[in-house]
């Protein structure tokens, strides 16, 4: 049988509209996983004249007869959960396939409380956390203190493991933070009513995958944020707390390194970043303010205004090696359309000395010099155009250049966010 599992991951610091080239994807997998994250990321898919929003379920789930599974990896808020499941429920689509890991970490009450505190605490050198109770439930996790769905479903073992976590949190709230913590009974009770709904949808997600592998099925693995976003990668402190690499997947779903065939790596057009950090070709100028605007760029989860820049190969270059990208996925290249003139930053200069690598320290990416390529727009809509030959000449040289400068293959390129606005250059399955 032939092995083919994909991972899908975001090559910048996210918002690279992952979320469509997924979607496109999961139409041709029999099993959709996501392997970490929570809700604090946002893809929005659209099907049609409907538009979905989706925090924690897979991409998979538009689709009838996928099975959709949430990794161990995963960090989950049982309320947004059941929330999605709902509102999918009333759109008229099927959750039946939905498996969550018994191993994934819950996200509780205080987590979300102490996610504000402390990044209120923080001042001037907060994170940008969408205080969605993430970086606590991770915390809490690498403390060995978490609870996980397994403990949730195991009456007792819940109860015991929650008064312990309460004593601790509620003492942390008050003593450090001058806030009320929480009531026992009452988180109690709201957790016994999410074990019951959830119950159905829980499973050995690892044994499933190694099933579904060994039948030869297709298995698609999404990642939730983007390469520089990673904890161990990213540009720290300003990351989330998981692995949002090839490598996270591995982890995060409970499969060999082995079984993955194929990494396609999403590339949006330009460059756009979330939150504080350093970001060498951001622009302040009417272009940034053009390309904000033509490309609506504000958070799917937050509403905030991104940073804009241009496209940077340096971090295209590096994500290809982190994660073992073999192909690109090109995502938003029309919106450079009225664009007379596109930069593509092609290395750094730091000291006046060109450096070849992506700096770990942020003073260092705080001060490097973009060395940009300067190359001619396109200035004609691109949006219609169905078939990679039929783009513009100066479109089609942009992305050859990103293509030559980071040295990964272009597998897909998209020209708008639906489905059959997507030209395919290679089998990415």
């Amino acid at each position: 049988m032939d092995m083919s599992a994909t991972v899908v991951i975001g090559t910048q610091w996210g918002d690279e509209g992952k979320g469509k080239i997924v979607d496109y994807l999961a139409e041709r997998a029999d099993v959709v996983v996501r392997y970490q994250g929570g809700n604090n990321a946002g893809h929005t898919v659209v099907v049609g004249d409907q538009e979905f929003k989706l925090h924690l379920l897979p991409s998979g789930i538009l689709y009838n007869g996928k099975t959709c599974v949430i990794g161990n990896g995963v960090v989950v808020d049982p309320k947004v959960m059941l929330e999605e499941i709902k509102s999918m429920q009333a759109k008229g689509i099927d959750t039946s396939s939905l498996k969550l890991s018994n191993r994934a970490h819950l996200i509780m009450p205080y987590h979300r409380l102490l996610d504000e505190v402390e990044e209120t605490s923080r001042g001037d050198f907060k994170i940008g956390t969408t205080k969605r109770g993430i970086g606590p439930c991770y915390m809490d996790k690498n403390a060995r203190s978490g609870i996980r769905v397994c403990d949730l479903l195991e009456p007792e073992e819940f109860k015991e493991k929650l008064a312990r976590n309460l004593e601790a949190k509620n003492h942390l709230l008050k003593a450090v933070y001058n806030t009320d913590g929480f009531d026992f009974a009452e988180v109690l009770k709201e957790y016994q009513e999410y074990a019951e709904q959830l119950r159905p949808y829980v499973a050995d997600t690892s044994a499933i995958l190694h099933e579904s592998i060994k039948a030869g099925q297709k298995v698609l693995f999404e990642g939730a944020q983007a390469t520089l976003l990673d904890l161990d990668h990213g540009t720290f402190p300003y990351v989330t707390s998981s692995h949002p690499i090839a490598g996270g997947a591995c982890i995060g779903a409970g499969v060999g390194p082995s079984k993955i065939s194929k990494v396609v790596g999403v590339v949006k057009a330009y460059t756009t970043r979330v939150g504080e950090g350093p970001f060498p070709t951001e622009l302040h100028d009417a272009t940034g303010d053009l390309i904000r605007e033509e490309g609506h760029e504000y958070g799917t989860t937050t509403g905030r205004p991104r940073r804009c820049g241009w496209l940077d190969a340096c971090i295209i270059r590096y994500a290809g090696y982190v994660s073992g990208i073999d192909y690109m996925a090109i995502t938003r290249l029309d919106i450079l359309d009225k664009l007379p003139m596109v930069k593509v930053c092609v290395a750094y200069k730091y000291n006046g000395k060109i450096i070849n690598e992506f700096p770990a320290s942020l003073n260092v990416l705080s001060r490097v010099e973009p060395v940009y390529e300067e190359l001619p727009g396109w200035q004609q809509p691109t949006s219609h155009i169905r078939s990679y030959e039929d783009l513009p000449l100066n479109a089609r040289r942009y992305v050859e250049r990103l293509s030559e400068v980071s040295g990964i293959a272009i597998g897909l390129v998209s020209v708008g966010p639906g489905r059959e606005q997507t030209m395919i250059l290679a089998d990415m399955f």
